[in-house]
């Protein structure tokens, strides 16, 4: 092969080479012919005149994040790290000014994130920011949305990722946290024991209930059995009052003789006189007499209370 044919091929390839071009997907490339901007190519290949032509730059058309970090004070003295995230991206319809006109926008945006979280944050208190974060990121959002779109760049997305106030503050947070859930459980545990009283009150009112129902079931039943046995008596011959003083007898020795099995001693002492127990019989009868008359008193208040009770419903209705 001849050396002009070899030179020939050389200088082909060498056109070739730097002739054509590919463009990458999302990525635009930006030509200038003798120093002066050309045109913008996308993805793909391409053709630019040798030597003439030239690529003066790659742009990502991707998104892209950037993390800011700020520190700052509350309006209540605390100072905290504010952690921003900022997703961007150049617009398709603005590669130029992107371009040729911002030599740095990662410092530039962070310039408008310290200045737009510096001016919010002081407003509000400690509590306020965790609460409201939302709002500290729409106002980036906006401030950066509104300066930066002048110069090509486009802001998809601002977000506070993260407050960080000082360790003293979150130790002192974590304390007032505590002491308010202690109280909290306190008011809980008041608020039970109540329910345990109140129950237990409840539950002793009806025990005294049916105890007193017991015992009046019991004397009924007792004065139901001495009323049969006055019946009894009285069938056989013996009239009311002797009836009634012998059942106070038997009923005294029986109490005696239950007294004297269940009872440590067996010794019992009885008055021994020759009137004791005409004087016994005599107190015993006094005493059951009393308790009948007692009883009647009783159901007869009793009758007029109803009585009363009655009178007033109908009054009323």
């Amino acid at each position: 092969m001849a050396i002009p044919t070899i030179i020939f091929l050389v200088l082909a390839f060498f056109v070739v080479t730097m002739a054509f071009y590919i463009v990458k997907q999302q990525t635009a490339v930006l030509i200038q012919r003798f120093g002066k901007f050309q045109s913008v190519r996308n993805s793909g290949l391409h053709f630019k005149i040798p030597v003439i032509d030239q690529i003066a730059g790659r742009v990502s058309l991707k998104i892209q994040q950037l993390d800011v970090p700020v520190e700052t004070k509350t309006k209540d003295d605390v100072f905290v790290k504010v952690q921003v995230s900022v997703q961007y991206r150049i617009l398709q319809e603005s590669i130029y000014e992107a371009f040729y006109e911002l030599q740095n926008p990662t410092e530039q945006i962070t310039s408008y994130v310290f200045d737009v979280v510096r001016a919010e944050v002081p407003k509000m208190k400690l509590d306020d920011v965790f609460v409201r974060k939302d709002d500290i990121a729409l106002a980036i959002l906006r401030e950066l949305d509104h300066a930066m779109n002048e110069y090509g760049y486009g802001i998809v997305k601002a977000l506070v990722t993260d407050i960080d106030p000082a360790a003293e503050v979150k130790v002192a947070m974590n304390h007032i946290n505590a002491a308010e859930r202690k109280r909290t459980a306190a008011e809980y545990e008041g608020e039970a024991e109540k329910i345990r009283i109140v129950a237990r009150a409840k539950a002793e009112a009806e025990s005294k209930r049916l105890q007193g129902q017991g015992i009046a079931d019991q004397r009924r039943e007792i004065a139901k059995g001495i009323e049969d046995s006055v019946e009894a008596l009285n069938k056989v011959g013996i009239n009311s009052q002797e009836a009634s003083a012998l059942i106070v007898v038997t009923q005294h020795y029986d109490t005696l003789q239950a007294v004297g099995e269940h009872a440590r001693n067996t010794l019992i002492l009885l008055p021994n006189s020759p009137n004791s127990g005409s004087d016994m019989l005599s107190q015993m009868t006094s005493s059951f007499i009393a308790a009948q008359e007692f009883g009647e008193e009783m159901k007869a208040a009793s009758l007029e209370l109803k009585t009363a009770n009655g009178k007033e419903k109908k009054k009323l209705n």
